[in-house]
């Protein structure tokens, strides 16, 4: 198990950790009740924290942010010498919650995605972890919520009995939406990106080769290009060239600006 600390990329603070470390972490909050904000963080994570000082502060304000992308973890290397044997990819970490969730006996919310793709993961979930107890699924809005709404979310998890909340509402939205519920949710808020669609099948996954070279994001763009070449064309290069200067010594300030207003997004 490896956990050591968190370490500024671009003034995101990146935790050090594999698999098996935040994994435990995840799940002994879980089994003592304890709130506990968590989000998988690629490139285009770390970007919208280096552009906005109030996401980065929201960022930063989470208890875990792991370096999901191949390019994260290699900033660690680089940046800190820390050399890390995996990245932990959001749908391979959602799979590794449930199966402990399951053999533990902790019961999971869904939150985020459409109707469908809840329904499919909920049936490949249950095929995959008879044990698993799946007590609510709720797909987005895809708007800011108002008070009354997220009053009624809160409840309904609460009630619902869950130990867990999964979240799938993709970046920056989803972070927000862990920073925004961790004080009313005494439970793990875990933001896993795009897995909802990889893991119901309804969005194609990079090859492995591809994944561990950190191609990813072409296969991504070439799967999906109108929706993600801003992503990928604009933020790569800026993300390149920003940690050749991080590394060069210029220091990215970590702190962000705490933001004016919730934004509830749902």
């Amino acid at each position: 198990m490896i956990e050591l600390g968190r370490h500024n990329v671009l003034g995101v603070l990146v935790n050090a950790v594999d698999y098996e470390a935040a994994v435990r972490c995840i799940v002994t909050a879980a089994l003592s009740r304890q709130g506990l904000a968590v989000s998988a963080v690629a490139v285009h994570g770390i970007m919208t924290g280096l552009l906005d000082a109030q996401q980065r502060y929201r960022l930063n304000g989470l208890d875990m942010v792991v370096p999901d992308g191949q390019p994260v973890r290699w900033a660690l290397k680089w940046l800190h010498q820390i050399q890390l044997p995996d990245r932990v990819y959001g749908p391979r970490l959602m799979v590794a919650i449930c199966g402990d969730a399951a053999r533990l006996g902790l019961p999971v919310f869904l939150y985020g995605s459409t109707d469908e793709i809840l329904a499919r993961l909920c049936a490949r979930l249950r095929r995959s972890f008879p044990a698993l107890s799946i007590v609510g699924a709720q797909s987005s809005k895809f708007r800011c919520l108002s008070a009354v709404e997220k009053d009624q979310l809160v409840r309904k998890i609460r009630n619902s009995g869950a130990r867990v909340v999964l979240v799938g509402m993709g970046c920056p939205r989803q972070e927000v939406w862990a920073y925004e519920f961790r004080e009313q949710l005494s439970i793990p808020l875990v933001a896993v990106g795009a897995a909802f669609s990889f893991l119901a099948g309804t969005s194609p996954q990079a090859p492995e080769w591809m994944q561990a070279r950190g191609f990813e994001w072409l296969f991504r763009l070439a799967s999906e290009p109108t929706r993600l070449w801003k992503r990928y064309i604009l933020l790569n290069p800026l993300f390149l060239g920003s940690l050749l200067m991080q590394l060069a010594g210029l220091r990215f300030d970590s702190s962000g600006r705490k933001p004016r207003r919730d934004l509830l997004y749902g």
